[in-house]
C-alpha cells in the first residue's frame, strides 16, 4: 500500500516506530510518557491523583516526533499519580484511555498507574528461576482458571479467587484431603496453562463483593495483570507483586507457567485503547470497510502491520522478561500471521529457549488474511518450534464438539481408528496411517511430535464428564467413568504433549453448561469434594501421569523415531487399536511396551506378540511394577478399556 492508503476513512500505512521505550519510562527525577498515534493532531496526558473519579491534577499536551511518537517530559517524581491519554482526531476528541502499552493500571483499567517496578518484585525475586525441562516433549499441561481453583467455599484456600490462593500450601478439604498447588503437585504435570490473567474489560473490579465471573478472552490492557485476582485493584503495583509471587511459587514448587493471551482481538471495538489513539489501524477491515470478525467476538487484529506486530512481539517479551512466564498459548492462533508467530518463537528463544508456545491452529470465522498466510494447522510445517491444539484427536475421542449427543471412539463409534492413530503419532508422518480416513486432516500436520497438544477437554464446550453424560445418558456411571479413563488415557499414552482439564482427575463438572465463560461460581468453580468421592480415579490419573514421566517412549521427540519404534498391529476387530513401542532407542528401561484400546461396547479377544508380558495397566488399575503376569498370544480386553503391557 501507498501512503495515501485508507480503510473506511483513516489511513492504516502510518510509520512504524522502531524505538522500545513507548509507553511510561519511570524515575523518581522524571517520567518520559511515548505514545504511537499518527493519526492524531493533538495528543494530551492527563494527571489523576485517584484511579477514579474527578481528581484531575494537570492536562499536558505532547509533542509530535519521529515516526508518529508523541512525546512528553514531566520532571518530577509522579510516583502513584494515574493518567490517561486523549486523542484529537478529525477534529474530534477521542476518549480517555491507557495507552496500550501501560504496565500497571487502577480500578477497571481505566486509568494507568504510575508504579516504580523496583518496588513490586516478592522477597527473593532476582533468584527466580524456571525448573528445569529437558524438552518440549516433556511437557504436561494443566488448565485452570484462576477464580475457579479456590473459590469454592470447602477449598481450604484462604484467599479464595485470587493470584495468591494458588501460592498456599498445606491447605485442605473438608475430608482433609489436600486441594490447590498441593494437589497439582502430587498429580506430578509440569506446566499450569493459567487462563487469561491480564486485565479484562467485563468484570467490574469496584463491585467485587458481587463475585462476577469471566474467563476473561474480553482484553483491556494487555500488559497488566487482572484487578480482580489482586486483593486491591486500585494498586497497580498489588497486581503485580501478586501476579509475581505466583509465578515465583509455582517456580519453587517445581511447575512452569502459561499464560492465556488473546491477542487476535479486543473486548471493546470503537472504543478500545487502540482504537482511540490511531482508529482503524489495529485491526482488519471487511470488504464493507467495517471491523472484520474471525475471533467471533466483533473484531479481529492485523498483526501484519507493523505495529500490531510490534506490540503482539513487545507484550510476549515484557512477561517473559519482568513476569518470568515460561509458556504462551495462543487464542484463535490462526487469525495471526505466520511470520508474526515465527518472529515471537524466534524472540523467546532469545530470552530462554525452553519457553513454550502454542495455540489453537484455527479461526474463528473467515478471515481477509489469506489461508497460505494464518497461523493455521495446515501451516505448521512453516513454523517450527510451534505447537497446535489437535482437534483431530479430540473429536475422535469423544465426539464432534459442537454435536452434543454424537459420541466417539470411547463410547463405543466405529470408523475413527485411523483419527486415533493420527493423535497417537502426534499428527506427524506415519507409514501405517491411512490419511484418507482421519476425521479432519486428509496428511499429516506437525513436522515434529512437540508441535502436537493432545487432549479430550479444555475450558471451552462440555467437560469430559458432561459430554458422556450428554451423549451416554442411559448407561451407568460405573461405565462412564471407564470411558472417562480411557480418554485421556490415550491422551497420556499418545506421543505429543499431553493437555488435562482442571478437575478432570475429580470428573469435573459444570453441570451441563457448555459455554460457562460467564456463568456463576456454582457452575465453573472446582468441586474439592469430588476430590474426596472419586479418590480413585484422581490416584490413577497420578499413577499414569508417573507412568508416562518414568518412560520416555511415550514421549519421542522426533519423527524418524516415532516411525522406526512405533508400529500399529493389524487388528480386524473395529473400535480397538493396539500398537507396540520398542523402548531401547530412548532408553527406556521396558524393552518392549504393548499398549490396547478398546472404545467397544464389549470385551475383545486380541492377538499379540508371543512371550512373557507384564500388565501394568488394565482398564481402571494401574501398577507400574506389575498387576500381574501373562504369557499367551491372545488376550481379553474389557469394553470401554486399554491396557498396557511391558516385557523388560
Amino acid at each position: 500500500m501507498d501512503n495515501n492508503s485508507f480503510i473506511d476513512g483513516f489511513y492504516i500505512n502510518y510509520p512504524a516506530y522502531s524505538g522500545n521505550d513507548l509507553g511510561l519510562t519511570y524515575t523518581a527525577v522524571a517520567s518520559t510518557f511515548k505514545v504511537w498515534a499518527p493519526s492524531a493532531s493533538q495528543l494530551r496526558l492527563k494527571l489523576y491523583s485517584g484511579d477514579l473519579g474527578d481528581k484531575l491534577i494537570d492536562t499536558l499536551n505532547l509533542n509530535i516526533g519521529k515516526e508518529g511518537v508523541w512525546e512528553a517530559i514531566v520532571s518530577e517524581d509522579l510516583l502513584g499519580k494515574y493518567y490517561t491519554f486523549q486523542a484529537e482526531i478529525l477534529g474530534e476528541w477521542k476518549n480517555e484511555v491507557p495507552d496500550p502499552y501501560a504496565k500497571a493500571v487502577g480500578t477497571n483499567g481505566l486509568r494507568a498507574h504510575i508504579v516504580d517496578f523496583e518496588q513490586t518484585n516478592p522477597s527473593d525475586w532476582e533468584n527466580d528461576v524456571r525448573p528445569p525441562l529437558a524438552q518440549f516433549i516433556d511437557i504436561i499441561i494443566y488448565e485452570l482458571h484462576v477464580r475457579d481453583y479456590s473459590i469454592y467455599l470447602n477449598s481450604g484456600i484462604q484467599h479464595k479467587g485470587k493470584f495468591l490462593g494458588l501460592t498456599e500450601l498445606n491447605t485442605k478439604n473438608a475430608e482433609d484431603l489436600s486441594t490447590g498447588l498441593d494437589h497439582i503437585k502430587s498429580l506430578g504435570v509440569t506446566h499450569i496453562h493459567l487462563l487469561p490473567s491480564y486485565d479484562f474489560f467485563t468484570i467490574d473490579e469496584s463491585k467485587l463483593e458481587e463475585n462476577q465471573y469471566n474467563w476473561g478472552y474480553d482484553p483491556q490492557n494487555y500488559n497488566v495483570p487482572e484487578g480482580s485476582y489482586a486483593t486491591n485493584p486500585k494498586d497497580g503495583a498489588v497486581r503485580i507483586r501478586e501476579f509475581k509471587k505466583l509465578v515465583q511459587t509455582l517456580h519453587q514448587n517445581g511447575l512452569r507457567v502459561i499464560m492465556d493471551v488473546v491477542y487476535n482481538h479486543t473486548g471493546h471495538t470503537e472504543a478500545s485503547n487502540f482504537n482511540q489513539l490511531v482508529p482503524g489501524y489495529y485491526y482488519r477491515q471487511n470488504s464493507e470497510g467495517g471491523f472484520s470478525d474471525a475471533s467471533g467476538c466483533g473484531n479481529e487484529t492485523a498483526s501484519e502491520r507493523p505495529m500490531m506486530r510490534k506490540f503482539i512481539i513487545d507484550s510476549v517479551r515484557y512477561w517473559a522478561e519482568e513476569y518470568h512466564i515460561d509458556g504462551f498459548r495462543f487464542d484463535l492462533m490462526g487469525i495471526h500471521d505466520i511470520d508474526t508467530m515465527n518472529q515471537i518463537r524466534e524472540i523467546l528463544k532469545e530470552i530462554d529457549p525452553t519457553i513454550f508456545v502454542y495455540g489453537e491452529g484455527w479461526t474463528g470465522g473467515d478471515s481477509p488474511l489469506l489461508e497460505a498466510q494464518r497461523a493455521v494447522k495446515k501451516n505448521m510445517y512453516q513454523m517450527p518450534g510451534i505447537a497446535a491444539f489437535s482437534d483431530d484427536m479430540r473429536d475422535a475421542i469423544k465426539g464432534h464438539v459442537f454435536s452434543h449427543q454424537d459420541t466417539g471412539f470411547i463410547s463405543g463409534k466405529n470408523g475413527l481408528e485411523e483419527s486415533i492413530k493420527f493423535g497417537i503419532v502426534a499428527a506427524t508422518t506415519h507409514p501405517q496411517i491411512d490419511y484418507t480416513k482421519v476425521n479432519y486432516s486428509d496428511a499429516p500436520w506437525a513436522k515434529h511430535p512437540d508441535q502436537t497438544i493432545n487432549y479430550a477437554s479444555c475450558h471451552d464446550n462440555h467437560t469430559l464428564w458432561d459430554r458422556l453424560l450428554n451423549s451416554q445418558p442411559d448407561i451407568s456411571e460405573t461405565d462412564r467413568i471407564r470411558m472417562h479413563i480411557l480418554a485421556n488415557t490415550i491422551v497420556l499414552t499418545s506421543q505429543g504433549i499431553p493437555f488435562l482439564h482442571a478437575g478432570v482427575e475429580m470428573l469435573r463438572t459444570k453441570n451441563g453448561v457448555e459455554n460457562s465463560y460467564k456463568s456463576p461460581d456454582i457452575i465453573n468453580q472446582i468441586d474439592w469434594s469430588r476430590k474426596s468421592t472419586y479418590l480413585n480415579v484422581v490416584q490413577f490419573y497420578q499413577k499414569l501421569i508417573s507412568l508416562r514421566k518414568n518412560h520416555p517412549a511415550f514421549r519421542m521427540p522426533t519423527t524418524q523415531m516415532i516411525q522406526e519404534n512405533l508400529s500399529f498391529l493389524d487388528v480386524q476387530e473395529s473400535g480397538v487399536v493396539v500398537y507396540l513401542l520398542k523402548g531401547a532407542s530412548s532408553n527406556d528401561s521396558w524393552e518392549e511396551i504393548l499398549v490396547v484400546f478398546n472404545g467397544s461396547q464389549a470385551a475383545k479377544k486380541i492377538r499379540i506378540p508371543k512371550g512373557q508380558w507384564i500388565v501394568a495397566l488394565d482398564g481402571e488399575n494401574i501398577n507400574e511394577n506389575g498387576l500381574y503376569k501373562i504369557e499367551t498370544s491372545e488376550i481379553v480386553i474389557d469394553y470401554s478399556s486399554a491396557m498396557l503391557l511391558f516385557k523388560k
